[in-house]
């Protein structure tokens, strides 16, 4: 433990000490924050998707109901049911919402 953890052990009720929150030297100094990481992944993750919606062309997928053996029914079925989950959770934020003031009573 360091100092600044054992003063705060000590305090009292009271006080209030300060929390150390772990601070990333610099803007830009974490990897996954980097404009060109973040621009290498979107370019890596679409030539992943790419590639796996053209094995459909080499790889005969059996469809149960249909519409399921489409060719790229599954990288569209996926973003569909992504785009659905953020609807629900915006829609659930605007139901669930409390006032600002909602626990000062």
């Amino acid at each position: 433990m360091t100092d600044r953890d054992d003063n705060a052990l000590d305090a009292q009720p009271d006080d209030s000490p300060a929390v150390d929150v772990p601070r990333v030297e610099g803007d830009d100094n974490h990897w996954l924050t980097r404009p060109s990481t973040i621009r290498l992944l979107w370019i890596g993750l679409s030539i992943v998707l790419a590639i796996t919606v053209l094995l459909q062309f080499f790889i005969k997928v059996k469809g149960y109901f249909g519409v399921d053996g489409w060719f790229g029914f599954g990288a569209v079925f996926g973003f569909a049911c992504c785009v659905a989950m953020v609807l629900v959770a915006k829609v659930l934020g605007v139901v669930l919402k409390r006032s600002e003031d909602y626990y000062d009573d």
